[in-house]
């Protein structure tokens, strides 16, 4: 943490005082264009963009789609931009589309997904978390809080990292888990966390892997069956998820501050540009448990795209 607030001090220090120059950036990420979570980290970019006065665009697949966003990168080399921001799900996927991006002298730095493949890549560095260490929290304390049989609700199969969300949960946990897929769809997850909970009486833990599209939907199913006890906590935030944990329906949620994956990565490309000024390794953004004392807190910040 001492390490991240540093990094943020300088960078929020460095932009607020370089003047505007003429740098441009493009951002890749695989984010869907209907999940709440990815309009957080492209606030960030947008902000950094302000900040920094560098010309930024942000680009994602309508879809989860790692050819058409491998293609994107491939697309953004050819522009030969001042620096690369890349969320890589898929380390094999995208490896050589970044690989390209990298021989043909463009600074890259991810965010979000790909810590473990990042630097192989030859990303100068990466803004996130580990996955599976963050899910391995969460599965820790979700066992302190009584949990004995657990489920971890995917929304988008085949993103490597949530995989890893879930690896480290069932690790964390070291009880029963058993990994429920689904799609992008609040409606789609309640009904299949509710036949979960229903086919299993002995289900009394959920962890979902987006605030909005898991975390909430999961809460409204367990409370429609009237299984209050049900331990339930969601990677990331929402304002609805927030609520639910202040108000006890949920166990808490783990914030990596997107807002910041979006951020950082901009500055840092804008200052090494500029000035040849770059960090020395990883920024780590999260996790952080955010729980029934510091929920309300976060609310009115989330409600804003900022947390």
């Amino acid at each position: 943490m001492k390490k991240l607030l540093a990094s943020v001090a300088v960078a929020a220090v460095m932009a607020a005082s370089a003047p505007a120059f003429a740098t441009d950036i493009i951002v890749v990420a695989h984010g869907q264009a209907n999940d709440p979570f990815w309009s957080v980290v492209k606030n960030g970019v947008e902000k950094a963009a302000k900040d920094t006065g560098a010309n930024v665009e942000f680009r994602s697949p309508e879809t989860f789609d790692m050819v058409q966003m491998s293609q994107m990168i491939d697309a953004a080399v050819n522009q030969e931009p001042d620096g690369l921001v890349v969320s890589i799900p898929d380390g094999d996927a995208l490896g050589p589309a970044i690989q390209r991006a990298v021989a043909a002298g463009i600074p890259v730095i991810s965010m979000n997904s790909g810590s473990d493949v990042a630097h192989k890549l030859g990303a100068l560095l990466h803004v996130g978390q580990s996955e599976f260490d963050a899910g391995k929290a969460a599965g820790a304390k979700l066992a302190e809080m009584g949990g004995t049989k657990g489920i971890c609700v995917n929304q988008e199969v085949g993103n490597v990292a949530l995989d890893l969300r879930c690896q480290g949960f069932a690790e964390g946990f070291g009880k029963p888990v058993t990994v429920v897929p689904t799609q992008n769809d609040p409606a789609e997850v309640e009904s299949k966390v509710r036949a979960a909970l229903e086919s299993d009486p002995s289900v009394d833990t959920v962890l979902g892997l987006g605030a909005s599209l898991v975390g909430e939907p999961a809460v409204k199913a367990a409370q429609a069956l009237g299984r209050d006890k049900v331990l339930v906590a969601s990677f990331d935030l929402s304002a609805g998820f927030l609520k639910d944990v202040a108000d006890g329906k949920a166990a808490f949620a783990i914030d990596q501050q997107q807002f910041l994956q979006g951020y950082l990565p901009v500055v840092f490309l804008a200052l090494k540009a500029q000035y040849g000024l770059v960090p020395g390794g990883d920024v780590p953004s999260g996790p952080n448990l955010v729980t029934k004392e510091s929920a309300a807190n976060v609310i009115e910040l989330s409600s804003q795209g900022i947390r």
